[in-house]
């Protein structure tokens, strides 16, 4: 089949046919699970020429896949990115970027909002373990970003919308700040999904998500991707080879399925997220409910100007932690657990779960209070999601 350039292809197009890859054997519309480990070699030539570089062919799993490069092309294109890997793990997708554009001695300026591995991976392994340098930057404050900038400053990492926070970084206005020299701006946009937020396209170089979450949207696979330049992107490889946190093929496919509906999905997210976000601002026992749709939100003009859309995950202060604890106690319809990004809507409490490996004080000072609720809104009946936190938070 021909190639298309999908940069002339609508969005919708571009998120089914990116990618997508028939079967050359049998034709199969659907492209199949290569569920191997190893390629055989048509003769010692042809491995030697793989193994050497001359052909692209495929060698070992480890090495590459057609299902977990078909993914890789995908998302690269839904993110007007050259380049795209995949990674066992949102945070292996992580931890493999930062492992490669940091060493001992570099600084990297890290927002003060951020999910909890990745705050574990900052405080205890990068500055721990390797002595790279990290500042904890309130990256809503671009002049603070700025004053933060030291002759040694690699990596400023935003995840934007915050985990669980939902505080924004202007990423353009930050990457400004990094023209002409050496620094790399790198953006965990699983919040968002390639569908509402495209950092590469507002000047940042790398751009990792959790394919846990939206990009799968079922809640059945564990993944991650990053996608950018290829100059940043393409020397990755070595790490992934050598340390081999690998995307498994079957996981692939899960992800490359999931992915095709991803505008319905969130413009069903959008939608409803909206609905109760409103809703929530206006119980009496919400003290402060936090997305960026709404107008209340400090910086709904910027996620109005860097977004196309607001996403499904918010948060929303109750009272206190034993408030918000009979909630989730009672919640009939949704579920307690700790993902988001689910076509079923979920919810969990940050403070004593997803970063409750961080310490109280930086915990509370970037805004992770204990009568913090984070809530996956997912694809119900709106009507049923509200219906069901009106009956919980009543009780």
């Amino acid at each position: 089949m021909k190639k298309h350039d999908f940069s002339k292809l609508g969005y919708n197009t571009r998120i089914l046919h990116a990618g997508h890859r028939v079967d050359p054997v049998t034709g199969s519309h659907t492209q199949p699970i290569y569920q191997t480990s190893t390629f055989v070699f048509e003769d010692a030539d042809q491995g030697a020429a793989r193994f050497g570089g001359t052909d692209p062919g495929y060698k070992y799993s480890r090495l590459g896949n057609p299902n977990t490069d078909a993914l890789a092309e995908k998302v690269a294109a839904l993110e007007n990115a050259e380049a795209g890997l995949c990674f066992g793990s949102g945070m292996a997708a992580i931890s493999t970027v930062m492992f490669n554009l940091v060493k001992t001695g570099d600084h990297v300026i890290a927002a003060d909002a951020l999910y909890g591995a990745t705050f574990a991976l900052f405080e205890k392994t990068l500055k721990g373990r390797y002595g790279v340098e990290i500042d904890w930057v309130d990256t809503s404050d671009v002049e603070a970003v700025r004053a933060a900038i030291k002759p040694n400053t690699r990596v400023i990492y935003l995840e934007t919308p915050a985990n669980p926070t939902l505080k924004m970084a202007d990423i353009a206005a930050i990457s400004a700040l990094t023209e002409g020299t050496d620094m790399k701006v790198v953006v965990d946009n699983t919040f968002m999904s390639p569908y509402f937020q495209k950092p590469i396209d507002l000047g940042a170089h790398v751009s990792i998500h959790s394919a846990t979450k939206y990009i799968g949207g079922h809640g059945d696979v564990v993944g991650g991707i990053a996608v950018g330049y290829a100059d940043i992107i393409k020397p990755l490889f070595a790490d992934l080879k050598e340390i081999g946190p690998i995307m498994g093929p079957f996981d692939a496919f899960l992800l490359n399925r999931g992915v095709r509906t991803l505008a319905l999905r969130m413009e069903r997210h959008n939608d409803n997220a909206m609905k109760v976000a409103q809703y929530l601002e206006n119980h009496p026992e919400v003290v402060k409910v936090y997305y960026p749709g709404l107008e209340s939100h400090p910086q709904h003009e910027l996620a109005k100007r860097q977004m196309t859309g607001f996403g499904g995950t918010m948060s929303f202060e109750v009272k206190s932690f034993e408030k918000g604890k009979s909630l989730m106690n009672n919640v009939k319809l949704m579920h307690l657990a700790v993902s988001l990004g689910d076509v079923h809507t979920l919810i969990q409490h940050p403070a004593s779960m997803t970063h409750a490996i961080m310490p109280k004080a930086e915990r509370e000072a970037s805004g992770v209070t204990d009568g913090l609720i984070r809530l996956s809104v997912g694809i119900e009946d709106v009507e049923d999601i509200i219906a069901d936190l009106e009956q919980a938070l009543k009780a």
